[in-house]
């Protein structure tokens, strides 16, 4: 798979965790992509931490909003009876527990659930952004992120990363894989046709556990 096919199957895969009625907060990079895959008859609010509620896919090009943007920056659309508003509220609903799930991107994670997402010690970063409440206030964390970076796994047993967050990520979709969080640690219960539990395995630091139940994470 080259890049944008990786970030196809990700995304095509997260949108199927969303649910009727579901409050939702997409994270930077790929989690943006999953509006665009929203299973027939789900309808889901979508909120931005910079103060959006109600967002759509994706403009087409050439009828971006320069005033309609995500916490990424990127173009959005707002449907019918969408909202925007200032940080305060948007970070009241996070905090408040009513976002059920959120999506995010990781630069790490590891078998305890712990979660390093905004910086590598001695390089530039924007910031933390609103990561750290959503890891905590959404009812469900599922991380959508490539499996490796550069060949280097970011599965891991322990992170090295300052955290985000400490034991708060529910499930973890890849390229390669779906997997859950458990008291147990890591379990593999998803996989790409493409690849093998060898395969997935060799790609994470963690030891996976490999459910039973094991089924392809594509139709």
């Amino acid at each position: 798979m080259d890049k944008d096919q990786v970030r196809e199957v990700i995304a095509k895969r997260a949108a199927k965790e969303l649910h009727d009625g579901d409050v939702v907060n997409l994270g930077i990079g790929i989690p943006t992509m999953i509006p665009n895959y929203l299973p027939e008859g789900v309808t889901v609010t979508l909120q931005s931490e910079n103060g959006a509620m109600g967002m759509g896919p994706t403009p087409a090009a050439g009828e971006e909003d320069k005033n309609l943007i995500n916490a990424g920056g990127g173009y959005i659309t707002l449907l019918p009876g969408g909202s925007t508003f200032d940080s305060a509220t948007s970070f009241a609903i996070i905090r408040g527990g009513h976002v059920n799930v959120s999506f995010l991107g990781a630069l790490q994670v590891d078998e305890n659930g712990d979660l390093a997402n905004w910086i590598i010690p001695g390089k530039m970063a924007p910031g933390m952004g609103g990561a750290m409440d959503l890891v905590v206030g959404a009812k469900k964390v599922i991380l959508t992120m490539e499996h490796t970076q550069k060949g280097a796994p970011k599965i891991l047993k322990k992170c090295t990363l300052p955290l985000t967050a400490s034991g708060q990520v529910n499930m973890i979709i890849t390229e390669m894989g779906v997997m859950e969080i458990t008291p147990e640690g890591i379990v593999l219960t998803e996989i790409h046709p493409e690849f093998t539990v060898e395969d997935v395995q060799a790609a994470t630091e963690a030891t996976l556990i490999i459910s039973p139940n094991l089924k392809s994470m594509v139709d």
